[in-house]
C-alpha cells in the first residue's frame, strides 16, 4: 500500500502547478507522515540559503542531503545550524576525516566554476562516505549545489547528485554516475504594460562514465582526480541540459506565443473585414 501511495503522491505533485511545489509537499506529508522521508528524498525543491554565523555569514545551500532534523551542515565550518544537542549531533552524519578534506577541495573548486559560469549566485558541495571505514579513495557519494537568483521572482536551481565507485569491468578506472536536475523559474512583469509571463518546470537527466585513477599515487592526488573529474561531467551536463532548455523548451514557449499572437491578430483582422464588409452592403443596399 505505501508503494501505490507514495507512486500516487509523485503523480499528484507532477501534475499540481510547480510554482506551489513545497506548498503541495508539506500538504501531501501531513496527510501521509510516513511518506516523509520518501517524498524529500525523492522531490527535488528549490534550495534555500542560510548564512553560517561562525564563517563570517557566509551563505551556503541547504537541501535534504546536508539536513538532520531540522538544521543544515555548513560546508565551510562543518557545523549544524541551528545548533544540534550534543546527544543528537552524536547520531548527526558528518563525513570522515579524508572525505572532508576533499569536501573543502571541492567548495572551493566548485566556488571558481561558479563564479566563472553563473557570475554570482552562491554554491555548496556535500559528501558521504559509502562505506563505514574511512574514505581511502573510492566509495563515496555527494551532491554539487548551485543557485542563481536573478531577482526576487526569477531563479535557477541546479542539484547534482552522484556517486563514486570502483568499475566493475576496467581496473583502476572508477564509475561516476550522476543524477541532474535544473529547476528553473521566470517570472517577468512589464508595468508599463501591464503583460505578465511566467516559466516554471524542472529537468532531470543521468549521466554514467568510467574514468581512469591512478591509485598508485597519494591521497591528496586521488582527491584532486576525483574532483577533476565531477567537475569536467558536470560542465558537460550543466552545457548539455542548458542547450536543450533553449533549443526545445525555450523554442516551444516561443512558437506558442507566436501563433497565439497571430491567431489573435488574424482575428481582429477578419473582425474588421467583417465589419467593412457589412458597411459596402449596407451602403449598396442604399442605393
Amino acid at each position: 500500500m505505501s508503494d501505490t501511495q507514495f507512486d500516487a503522491a509523485l503523480d499528484i505533485l507532477r501534475r499540481l502547478n510547480p510554482t506551489t511545489l513545497q506548498e503541495n509537499l508539506k500538504n501531501l506529508i501531513e496527510l501521509q507522515p510516513n511518506l516523509a522521508q520518501d517524498l524529500l528524498s525523492s522531490v527535488d525543491v528549490p534550495l534555500s540559503i542560510e548564512k553560517d554565523p561562525t564563517h563570517s555569514h557566509r551563505e551556503y545551500l541547504c537541501c535534504d542531503y546536508n539536513r538532520d532534523i531540522d538544521s543544515f551542515r555548513s560546508p565551510w565550518s562543518n557545523t549544524y545550524f541551528p545548533e544540534l544537542s550534543p546527544e543528537d549531533l552524536q547520531d548527526s552524519p558528518f563525513p570522515s576525516a579524508p572525505l572532508r578534506e576533499m569536501e573543502i577541495l571541492a567548495n572551493d573548486s566548485f566556488d571558481v566554476y561558479r563564479d566563472l559560469y553563473y557570475e554570482g549566485g552562491i554554491s555548496s558541495v556535500y559528501l558521504w562516505d559509502l562505506n563505514e571505514d574511512d574514505f581511502d579513495g573510492h566509495d563515496f557519494a555527494g551532491v554539487v549545489l548551485f543557485k542563481k537568483n536573478q531577482s526576487d521572482h526569477s531563479n535557477w536551481d541546479s542539484i547534482h547528485v552522484f556517486e563514486v565507485t570502483p568499475s566493475p569491468s576496467t581496473p583502476d578506472s572508477f564509475d561516476y554516475k550522476v543524477t541532474t536536475t535544473i529547476i528553473l523559474h521566470l517570472d517577468k512583469t512589464k508595468s508599463d504594460q501591464d503583460s505578465h509571463m511566467m516559466l516554471s518546470g524542472n529537468l532531470t537527466r543521468q549521466t554514467e562514465k568510467d574514468v581512469a585513477v591512478d591509485m598508485s599515487r597519494p591521497l591528496d592526488v586521488i582527491s584532486t582526480s576525483h574532483v577533476a573529474n565531477l567537475g569536467s561531467l558536470i560542465e558537460d551536463i550543466e552545457s548539455q541540459m542548458r542547450n536543450l532548455l533553449e533549443t526545445v523548451y525555450f523554442e516551444k514557449t516561443r512558437d506558442i506565443f507566436h501563433q497565439t499572437r497571430n491567431a489573435a491578430i488574424a482575428s481582429s483582422a477578419e473582425e474588421a473585414n467583417k465589419g467593412a464588409h457589412a458597411e459596402i452592403i449596407k451602403g449598396l443596399q442604399s442605393l
